[in-house]
């Protein structure tokens, strides 16, 4: 079945407020008009609300980089499901493995924030992904299939409805060596297939899987042309309006065609 890209920009953290305001509008004008492709841009919390009216009435949606498992409470420093959705948010990442690595988020705390991006009506990114060490020793779908597994279990498809996966493997993240369109396709047919036995063909059919990691204009139409990469999580190059919007655009072009 035909599944519209999800180009997602995380600016992760970046930017000055007056920045984000104008990288917001440089991509906002660069796409206006643009069709066939789903965008959206995670930008830090203190910018949510401006970038927020920078995009109004645009399609690109607004999204965070992160959230809280709790609907509420002394959390201090933390930000809410309900915050977000209150602001306009649209795109949830959750279990990034920056968050995993640095802040140590494990599987529960994951499936926990799942649930409260999903009980709000917005759209988690789950961000799944092996490293270096795991994929040398040829470990990489076992460890994917655990993070599919911990994220996930308990949900149903009914309450899941229309979430995006992100394939990141950690060793390509910021380092500029993307994983080769092989093997990335690899991993996403693997991911689509985990859906598939869980919650059924048409769930993974309509499945869009994002590829992330070091993704740039040079390297997203080969990544693009792949079955089963529907799109990507972009970081540095998302900080480049330019840059971002070429990967936009070649993801729009290899899909139509």
């Amino acid at each position: 079945m035909a599944r519209i890209p999800v180009v997602v920009a995380n600016w992760k953290m970046n930017k000055v407020e007056q920045e984000a305001t104008l990288l917001a509008r440089d991509v906002r004008g660069r796409l206006q008009g643009y069709d066939g492709v789903e965008v959206g841009l995670c930008v830090p919390y203190p910018f949510l609300h401006q970038v927020g009216l920078v995009l109004g009435g645009s399609r690109i949606g607004l999204g965070a980089q992160n959230v809280h498992w709790a609907e509420e409470g002394a959390y201090t420093g933390e930000v809410s499901a309900a915050m977000l959705a209150s602001v306009g948010v649209r795109y949830v990442i959750v279990g990034h493995s920056e968050r995993r690595r640095y802040f140590a988020e494990d599987d529960d705390i994951i499936k926990k924030k799942l649930e409260r991006v999903v009980s709000h009506g917005m759209v988690p990114i789950l961000c799944v992904g092996e490293s270096l060490q795991e994929r040398e020793s040829g470990r990489a779908e076992e460890v994917v299939h655990a993070q599919l597994n911990g994220a996930l279990s308990g949900f149903d498809a009914a309450v899941l409805q229309n979430p995006i996966v992100a394939y990141e493997p950690v060793w390509a993240i910021g380092t500029g060596v993307a994983a080769s369109p092989t093997d990335a396709q690899q991993m996403h047919a693997f991911i689509r297939q985990w859906f598939r036995k869980r919650f059924g063909g048409e769930f993974a059919d309509a499945l869009r899987i994002q590829y992330g990691g070091s993704v740039k204009p040079d390297n997203a139409a080969a990544l693009a042309l792949q079955s089963d990469i529907d799109g990507a999580l972009v970081g540095g190059a998302s900080l480049d309006a330019s840059h971002f919007c070429s990967i936009v655009s070649k993801f729009k072009t290899a899909k139509e065609g």
